[in-house]
């Protein structure tokens, strides 16, 4: 198998088990559970003028909401990309693209991101894993991929506990900092930089925002785990079998936030990581992010043949969010972050 099958096979893959399969992380959540909201009986708000608006990196944006990295490279990956812009651009959400390293090695699945012709407006974040640059990778990559994309800033994943089972692993993180940092300051465009289902904690989020990283996401634990995704493709037996000591293994989602705001009060965050709806987007945004990141529970609705299914998605988490807005009687989005109407219950 020629190495282009053999990502578009690996891609395709990752979309049926995340789909099929029980990945989520046992014996560990996302926290959000130890939080409850204290419900405010006279609100003193009208629910009609409950906003959603918010900025980002200094510009504005229409909700608090982040649709995470998925999917690219492959025919049914194009599919659920337009499907997830076009949602976006009408909910007014900003949106990540999956890895494009495909999309540099085989420019002929590049279409398979290219998506601002679906949402014209949003802010656009492509991707690229961070260990590629110990693998040739460099800042001409990563402007490469902006440009492609037509993207606002990039995201650098790190995800080192994924590389270890995955059967074609790199797993090489050696100096990374240093060349994360340099990417930062030659790039041109903001760079975030993400987890993908282990978390990241506070004293790593300043070390990178001191490097100059646009924003983290924490992409916590108690949602999906990719050593469980990647067991579920290994041929390794010994492999599979140490999969299992790490259904556990990360930094709840919740934790990871208020770590972060600990180290740095007031830089830009992320939250995703087992975010299913929009009372966990409310509590993260009390907890202490500015945007709340949605990954695998919208992976459904966009790989299904009504366009229309995701948008309607998007629009019950918002008003989920808004509703718990109005349960706790804040009508503006400051108002939510850091309230002390929300109660640790354990």
């Amino acid at each position: 198998m020629d190495r282009e099958n053999r990502t578009e096979k690996r891609k395709s893959e990752h979309i049926d088990i995340v789909l099929n399969r029980e990945v989520t992380g046992k014996r560990i959540t996302t926290g959000f559970e130890r939080y409850r909201f204290r419900h405010e009986a006279l609100p003193e708000i009208s629910f009609s003028q409950i906003s959603l608006k918010t900025t980002f990196l200094g510009k504005p944006q229409r909700t608090p909401f982040l649709i995470s990295s998925m999917t690219g490279g492959t025919k049914r990956a194009r599919l659920i990309n337009f499907h997830l812009a076009e949602a976006a651009q009408a909910r007014g959400w900003a949106m990540g693209l999956g890895s494009m390293r495909a999309a540099l090695e085989h420019p002929e699945i590049a279409d398979t991101f290219q998506v601002r012709r679906y949402a014209p407006d949003i802010p656009l974040f492509t991707n690229l894993g961070a260990v590629q640059l110990n693998y040739g990778y460099g800042t001409d990559h990563c402007k490469r991929i902006v440009e492609l994309a037509e993207a606002d800033g990039l995201i650098l994943h790190l995800n080192s506990m994924q590389e270890v089972f995955q059967p074609e692993g790199d797993t090489d993180f050696r100096h990374l900092f240093r060349r994360i940092e340099d990417v930062c300051r030659t790039l041109g465009v903001p760079v975030g930089v993400k987890e993908v289902g282990w978390g990241i904690h506070g004293e790593l989020a300043r070390r990178l925002y001191e490097a100059g990283v646009a924003f983290v996401d924490v992409a916590g634990a108690g949602g999906t785990s990719w050593s469980q995704v990647e067991k579920f493709r290994s041929r390794d037996e010994l492999a599979t079998a140490a999969a299992e000591a790490f259904t556990d293994w990360g930094l709840p989602t919740a934790d990871c936030i208020l770590d972060v705001r600990r180290h740095a009060p007031d830089s830009p965050l992320i939250a995703s990581g087992g975010v299913m709806h929009g009372v966990d987007g409310a509590k993260a945004l009390a907890l202490g992010a500015d945007m709340a990141g949605f990954g695998r529970s919208l992976l459904q609705a966009a790989d299904s043949d009504s366009p229309e299914a995701i948008a309607r998605q998007l629009e019950r988490i918002e008003r989920e969010f808004q509703i718990a807005m109005f349960g706790i009687g804040v009508s503006q989005i400051d108002e939510l972050k850091g309230t002390e109407r929300m109660i640790r219950i354990e």
